[in-house]
């Protein structure tokens, strides 16, 4: 029989990624690489597992990322993202009132609704969305 897959998008920012997340044995593989090699720093690795840890399914899939656009901290709130809305369709067949299902765990933690901020832009006449040219009275 064929391995289940859950697929979901996350994005935020500029980044976009896509997740696709099997039954295994906890790696988590970004663009290819192992997510230790591909982010910087260990903060946004820790960020971007914490739907698994809220869940107590860090051990429990094996999960692959395409990401695209943005910068680590965007990517990693992409991943985060996709891999909550993945786990949402993996626990989807359960009784959704129960105070331990996916959705809620997940809800109440924050991570199922997408942040909305970009970056804003830029106007007319200014260096930035809002950075006037320095004013000069003479």
């Amino acid at each position: 029989m064929a391995k289940q897959v859950w697929t979901a998008t996350g994005r935020r920012k500029r980044s976009s990624a896509q997740v696709r997340m099997t039954s295994g044995s906890g790696k988590i593989l970004v663009n290819g690489v192992d997510v230790n090699e591909y982010m910087p720093y260990p903060t946004l690795v820790m960020d971007l597992k914490q739907p698994l840890v809220a869940t107590g399914n860090e051990d429990r899939f094996d999960i692959e990322v395409t990401v695209k656009g943005g910068g680590f901290s965007g990517q990693t709130g992409a991943i985060r993202l996709g891999i909550t809305r993945a786990l949402m369709e993996y626990d989807k067949n359960t009784d959704q009132t129960r105070d331990d299902a996916y959705r809620k765990v997940l809800k109440d933690a924050g991570f199922v609704t997408r942040d909305p901020r970009v970056k804003e832009r830029k106007k007319p006449g200014l260096k930035k969305a809002r950075r006037a040219p320095q004013f000069s009275k003479r």
